[in-house]
């Protein structure tokens, strides 16, 4: 007979759950709901972080931006206090699935394969994916992309749309997130840039008056993102949408961020529930 000593022992318990910890890391966060939420005293929102006016951080340390006031909305709809966690691209999704997050309101583009993997809510804001470059390039086609070297957010929907539409052979170079990107066609790292509708503004800032949108990709929609199952939470969120579309709450933040009226909204889009099942 094997005798297990105490050092052995603890050695055999070390291994177990060093091989357990993979599993668990890999488990999904428990469903949270409304009523949860209400009793901790406040919600967690996943955020961008540098994507104004998404998303951004101001010289005093605020979060700011549409999806910021989107999200003080709707808390204090539940009555509770927001806790902001400003994010990148890449990690948005794994931020809310892991449970780092309560809900997603990130600039999240209401696209099918992400919808295997979150769940959105109904769409409460437009974007468009653009392709920007200098004013003195002529850029009409797909076809006049492969001239160019260009900057997109990696894992971002510019990303895809740009790898998507560009001819093969066209230099496509991947940054973390919004900000670095617009740093490398600023800076001449890259001479186009795949991004939305709103990137031409920060671009402005740092080199006035030499780039234009030249190619439109996509038309988008956003929504907030729950985890997979949270009916409660996503019905809440919906119908706390519903009511800032009927109540004018909506028009004033699209007066304050976006200076255009209110989209249209479709009321289903393929491959994007927006009711949890």
């Amino acid at each position: 007979m094997i005798r297990i000593t105490p050092t052995r022992r603890l050695a055999l318990a070390a291994l177990v759950a060093a091989l357990a910890l993979p599993a668990l890391a890999g488990r999904p966060a428990a469903a949270i709901t409304p009523e949860e939420i209400k009793a901790r005293g406040k919600i967690i929102v996943g955020i961008q972080g540098d994507n104004p006016p998404w998303g951004f951080v101001t010289s005093d340390g605020k979060q700011d931006g549409f999806d910021a006031d989107i999200a003080r909305l709707y808390a204090k709809q539940l009555g509770v206090e927001v806790e902001f966690m400003p994010l990148e691209v890449n990690n948005r999704i794994p931020a809310l699935t892991s449970g780092r997050v309560d809900v997603l309101f990130a600039t999240m583009a209401m696209l099918p394969e992400r919808a295997k993997a979150v769940q959105f809510s109904k769409p409460y804001v437009a974007n468009a994916i653009v392709l920007i470059a200098p004013k003195s390039v002529e850029v009409k086609t797909n076809a006049d992309m492969a001239k160019l070297s260009i900057g997109v957010a990696k894992g971002a929907a510019q990303d895809t749309q740009v790898t998507k539409n560009a001819p093969a052979g066209t230099v496509i170079r991947r940054y973390d997130g919004d900000a670095p990107s617009i740093q490398a066609l600023a800076s001449g790292q890259v001479q186009a840039l795949g991004g939305n509708i709103f990137y031409l503004q920060r671009v402005e800032q740092a080199r006035p008056g030499e780039f234009e949108n030249k190619l439109e990709f996509q038309k988008l929609y956003n929504g907030a993102c729950t985890r997979l199952g949270e009916k409660e939470l996503n019905a809440s969120i919906n119908a706390f949408i519903d009511r800032i579309k009927a109540d004018g709450e909506l028009q004033k933040l699209y007066d304050k961020w976006m200076k255009v009226p209110v989209h249209q909204f479709p009321d289903s889009l393929d491959g994007v529930p927006f009711s949890a099942s």
